[in-house]
């Protein structure tokens, strides 16, 4: 997603440009395997890489003067927290640089990939503690989950403020299983409003 905010225009008025949180790019995960859910399974980290270079290629498209943000549901909110923490720690599992510039990171009943690996990511780093401290992310997960398993949206939420990611926001909701509901987009609308400065729509 990238977000578009007002401008100010000749005389200090303020100009406001079209809100519709931005453009949207739908891209659906491909690059890595996940087998059942635990703790204790391996991460892909070569796919995590690829799919968050491809999304992360995308927004590189966008003009510089935009805010840009990533959200996804289920794998797609993983491979946006996974994105989150690239771009604090200034680049990829691989070793390469991770491009975009992040304003914003939603997730919704997902996962953070690479939790194990986090503190020694960030941890010593000031420049990665700082992007990881500034970086606002929204996790939103149902109780009534039974394919990403509710406590999954919980221990991601743990370990990212644990590991400095102090703009950190969970939301739960009660019955809610794996999709979504009109009170959570409206919450996920109102955060990202917010967050980015966004004041509402305009046409």
């Amino acid at each position: 997603m990238s977000f578009t905010g007002p401008s100010v225009g000749p005389g200090g008025r303020t100009a406001r440009r079209a809100l519709e949180f931005g453009r949207t790019y739908v891209v659906r995960p491909k690059g890595f395997n996940v087998g059942e859910l635990s703790e204790d399974a391996p991460d892909d980290i070569e796919g995590l890489d690829a799919v968050a270079a491809h999304v992360a290629n995308l927004l590189a498209a966008e003009p510089a003067d935009i805010k840009l943000g990533v959200g996804g549901f289920s794998m797609g909110a993983a491979t946006s927290l996974y994105s989150a923490t690239c771009f604090a720690h200034g680049k990829y599992g691989n070793g390469n640089t991770y491009p975009a510039n992040l304003s914003a990171v939603v997730g919704l009943s997902g996962w953070l990939p690479c939790s194990k690996t986090l503190k020694s990511k960030i941890e010593g780093n000031n420049e990665a503690a700082g992007r990881a401290e500034s970086l606002p992310i929204l996790l939103c997960h149902g109780k009534g989950d039974d394919v990403v398993p509710y406590k999954f949206g919980e221990k991601s939420s743990r370990a990212l403020t644990s590991n400095g990611f102090k703009d950190m926001t969970f939301k739960s909701y009660n019955g809610l299983g794996h999709y979504t509901i009109p009170e959570e987009m409206e919450e996920v609308c109102a955060w990202l409003t917010s967050k980015l400065g966004l004041n509402g729509r305009s046409t």
